[in-house]
C-alpha cells in the first residue's frame, strides 16, 4: 500500500483552510490546518508533511518567516505561498526566498491541483541526467561544486531563472539539467534561441499562429528555455511578463486566451542590468525574470576541470557509437589546457568529436586535435574603416562563418548547426536566407 501523503495548510482565514483542504483531500492527502506560524511549526515538529502551503500575512508572522524555518529544517518539503492578486512583490520575495511557487487569492481550484501535483512529483524525480548535462557539469572545482548544488536548489522551485554565460558555455544543457531535475522532468523541454529567429518570426514562434503551435503550448506542462531574451522587442518582452505572472497568452491572430502552465527560463550572454540600462531589456520582467540568477563561466576559466570534461565527452561518444572507450595522451591533453576555447564547450566538442573520428588506436593525440590558434578573420573593412552598409558588412560575416562551419564538418548541416550554437532550423533558416546550399 502507498504511504499517505500529507499537507500542511497555514492560513488565518478559515474559509481560506476550508477550500484547501477540500482541494487537496480530493487528491488523497491528509490535511492539518493551522492558523498561524506558531501553530504551524507545532505541526511541523510532530508530522512528516510532504507538502505545505501557507499565507503571507498571519497574527504572529509572515509566510517568509515560515519558507526560512522550513527551508532550514525541511528542506525536502516543498513549501507555495498564497499571495494577493497582482502582488507580484510579494510573490517574488517568497521564491527567492525559496518557496516552490506561489498561488493568488482568489485560490484557483485547478491551479491549486496543478501546483499540488506538481510539488508531490519532486519525491519521483530520478536525479539522474542525460549524458549531454553530465559532460557540461563535470568537475572538482570550486565553481562546479557550486554550480551542481545551485542546480539542485533551483529545480526543486518553479521559479523563473537567468542563466548568464558566454557563447557556447552550454546554457542549453544547464537549463535542461534543471527541468531533468525539477517536478517538470517527464515533461516537454522546448528551447528557442531568439538570436537565431528572424524578427518577423519569433512570435508565431513562441506563441504560435493559426498554422503554427508554438513553443508556449509544446511546452505545457514543461519548460521553456528563451536565449538571446534581450532580441525579442518591448511588446513580447511584456507578453513573456503576462505568461510568467498570469500564466494566460493569446496565439497572434486569436480573440481569446489561452491557459499556460509552463516554466520560464531565460539566457543571455551580456549582464541583464546593463540590458535594462541601455533598454533592451524591460526593467519589469527583468525584476520577475530575476529570482535566481545562474552565472555560467566561460570554459577557459575552469581549466582544472577539463581534464574530467574532456573524459566525460569521450566515453559518451564511445557509448552512443558503439565503439571502446579511448584515452588523450598527456601532451594532447596539455595542449587542449593551453588552448584559450573562444568558441566554450561547443568548440570543445567539435574538436573532441572530430579526433574522436579521426583518431587512428586508441589514444588521441596532439596531432588529432587539428587546433589552430588562428580566429577566423572578418572581412575587410572599406577605406577608412567605417562600415556605410552595416546590413552588408554582417551579411557577409554571417555567410563566412556559417560556411566555414560547413566545411569544417563537411557539408554535415546538424554538425555545423552545433558548432555554431545554434538549432539546426535556425541554420536553415539563414542558409535559405543568404542562398548557401
Amino acid at each position: 500500500m502507498a504511504p499517505e501523503l500529507s499537507a500542511l495548510i497555514v492560513d488565518d482565514e478559515a474559509d481560506i483552510r476550508e477550500l484547501v483542504t477540500m482541494t487537496l483531500e480530493r487528491m488523497g492527502l491528509k490535511c492539518t490546518g493551522a492558523a498561524n506560524v506558531r501553530e504551524a511549526m507545532e505541526a511541523l515538529e510532530d508530522t512528516t508533511f510532504h507538502f505545505c502551503i501557507t499565507d503571507m500575512k498571519m497574527p504572529d508572522g509572515d509566510g517568509i518567516q515560515l519558507i526560512h524555518h522550513c527551508a532550514r529544517q525541511y528542506p525536502d518539503m516543498p513549501l507555495a505561498m498564497i499571495t494577493a492578486f497582482g502582488n507580484m512583490e510579494t510573490g517574488v520575495a517568497a521564491l527567492k526566498a525559496g518557496a516552490f511557487d506561489v498561488v493568488a487569492k482568489p485560490i484557483d481550484t485547478n491551479r491549486l491541483r496543478d501546483l499540488a501535483t506538481a510539488a508531490l512529483r519532486l519525491s519521483r524525480v530520478p536525479g539522474v541526467l542525460p549524458p549531454q548535462c553530465l559532460n557540461i557539469l563535470s568537475g572538482g572545482s570550486a565553481t562546479m561544486s557550486r554550480l551542481r548544488a545551485d542546480l539542485h536548489k533551483i529545480a526543486r522551485t518553479q521559479a523563473p531563472v537567468v542563466i548568464r554565460g558566454p557563447a557556447g558555455s552550454g546554457k542549453e544543457d544547464f537549463a535542461q539539467a534543471i527541468h531533468l531535475l525539477g517536478s517538470r522532468h517527464d515533461a516537454p523541454f522546448i528551447f528557442i534561441n531568439c538570436a537565431s529567429v528572424g524578427v518577423d518570426e519569433i512570435e508565431q514562434e513562441i506563441f504560435g499562429s493559426n498554422s503554427h503551435t508554438g513553443a508556449v503550448t509544446e511546452a505545457n506542462g514543461g519548460t521553456l528555455f528563451i536565449n538571446a531574451i534581450e532580441h525579442l522587442n518591448h511588446d513580447l518582452q511584456g507578453r513573456i511578463l503576462r505568461l510568467i505572472q498570469e500564466r494566460r497568452f493569446r496565439r497572434p491572430g486569436y480573440l481569446s486566451d489561452d491557459d499556460s502552465d509552463v516554466r520560464i527560463i531565460t539566457g543571455t550572454t551580456a549582464d541583464p542590468e546593463t540590458l535594462v540600462a541601455n533598454g533592451s531589456l524591460r526593467q519589469d520582467l527583468y525584476y520577475r525574470l530575476n529570482v535566481v540568477n545562474l552565472a555560467v563561466p566561460a570554459l577557459a576559466n575552469r581549466p582544472e576541470d577539463l581534464p574530467t570534461i574532456v573524459q566525460s565527452y569521450l566515453h559518451t561518444y564511445a557509448l552512443a557509437w558503439d565503439m571502446p572507450d579511448v584515452s588523450m595522451s598527456s601532451e594532447a591533453l596539455a595542449l587542449l589546457t593551453s588552448h584559450p576555447f573562444p568558441g566554450n564547450v561547443r568548440e570543445l566538442e567539435n574538436v573532441l568529436q572530430r579526433a574522436f573520428t579521426m583518431m587512428e588506436g586508441e589514444v588521441i593525440q596532439a596531432s588529432d586535435l587539428q587546433l589552430t590558434s588562428m580566429p577566423p578573420t572578418a572581412p575587410d573593412l572599406p577605406p577608412g574603416g567605417t562600415v556605410t552598409d552595416l546590413e552588408g558588412y554582417l551579411e557577409r560575416l554571417e555567410r563566412q562563418a556559417i560556411e566555414g562551419a560547413l566545411q569544417a564538418t563537411r557539408w554535415n548541416k546538424t554538425a555545423a548547426a552545433e558548432k555554431l550554437g545554434i538549432s539546426f532550423r535556425a541554420l536553415r533558416y539563414r542558409c535559405k536566407k543568404l542562398g548557401i546550399d
